[in-house]
């Protein structure tokens, strides 16, 4: 399947669909739909992009992670006495933990702000044409 140009707005794609199955007045159908549509594609947008520095941040934490354990690994030597090689096992373990709950707290905040923004697009447009439709009421 040929893949598309990211430059599509969900304009052209509804345009390029209704045209192919030959809808009639198909550009007529967009005009009085472009504000819900042109809603979607910012929608759909804000969450890609939400989506894309999510998994950019994820990435950048499982390095620093991954490094971190390597240092320590490097650096680690056996001690001679189990209660140091205890103490060293409890203190990787906090370090550990300490950092899983970070990066939990800084994801689950990246993908509420996402959807917030997402939704928020949404909500501002349902809420336009809420007011389209009431003041087309009151005309009549």
């Amino acid at each position: 399947m040929a893949k598309q140009p990211e430059s599509d707005s969900f304009m052209d794609m509804f345009g390029r669909f209704g045209r192919d199955l030959k809808v009639p007045d198909v550009e007529a159908i967009l005009a009085h739909h472009r504000k819900n549509l042109e809603a979607l594609e910012k929608s759909a947008r804000a969450g890609a992009a939400g989506a894309s520095s999510l998994l950019s941040r994820q990435r950048e934490m499982l390095q620093d992670t991954l490094r971190e354990v390597t240092d320590m690994a490097q650096s680690y030597r056996a001690p001679g006495n189990p209660q140091e090689l205890m103490a060293k096992q409890t203190e990787f373990a906090r370090k550990s933990f300490e950092a899983a709950l970070k990066n939990a707290g800084e994801v689950a905040e990246l993908v509420k702000k996402s959807g917030t923004e997402s939704v928020d697009i949404l909500r501002t447009r349902i809420k336009e044409a809420m007011e389209e439709i009431r003041a087309g009421y009151e005309k009549k």
